[in-house]
């Protein structure tokens, strides 16, 4: 992690946790299946919610979704659902631990004609990230153009919890596009 002196996007400096995961995850390009598919469920965990509940339930939520291994949460059934929405760890709302399994078994349908979601997933990016330019973080926007096509994509494919704004932040956080802000260190970093 960067020192406590390190200029970072303002979002990151509320917390410890926001720190550690600004400074080492937040903006990294990202390659790995399970990791894809486990930020596409936070993502969708997170809507209506503070990313912060996310990131201190995140350890408990790995554990219990079974290290966010798709052909696992494919098959999760009634009971699996009925234990979930009994751990206060998780977020406990029905529609978001249904859509996970659905997302599942849609992350899978991908794999197999892609070869892989990381294929599927940078070849909207031509296989290079975006890096913005914003000056402040209220420049950044919540959505754009390209998240409207990924979003609407997803959704045709069978993906729920997986609107614009949602999949804008996914962007963001698995490195498909660099929203680090002019002022922050890993903007003039090269992590793309």
């Amino acid at each position: 992690m960067a020192e406590k002196t390190t200029e970072r996007c303002a979002w990151a400096n509320h917390s410890e946790i926001y720190e550690r995961y600004h400074d080492e995850e937040w903006g990294v390009p990202l390659h790995d299946d399970r990791k894809f598919f486990e930020m596409l469920i936070l993502e969708g965990q997170q809507a209506g919610l503070s990313w912060i509940t996310i990131l201190n339930k995140r350890a408990h939520m790995r554990e219990v979704y079974d290290h966010f291994d798709p052909e696992i949460v494919a098959n999760y059934g009634p009971e699996k659902i009925a234990s979930l929405m009994a751990d206060s760890g998780v977020i406990r709302n029905r529609l978001k631990i249904e859509a996970a399994i659905k997302n599942a078994r849609a992350f899978l349908k991908i794999q197999g004609e892609f070869g892989s979601f990381d294929k599927y997933i940078w070849d909207f990016m031509d296989g290079t990230p975006l890096k913005n330019d914003w000056a402040t973080e209220a420049d950044t926007p919540a959505s754009t153009p390209l998240s409207d096509k990924i979003s609407k994509d997803l959704k045709k494919r069978g993906f729920s919890f997986v609107g614009t704004t949602i999949v804008y932040a996914f962007m963001q956080a698995t490195g498909l596009v660099n929203d680090h802000v002019q002022r922050c260190w890993k903007y003039h970093r090269n992590i793309g």
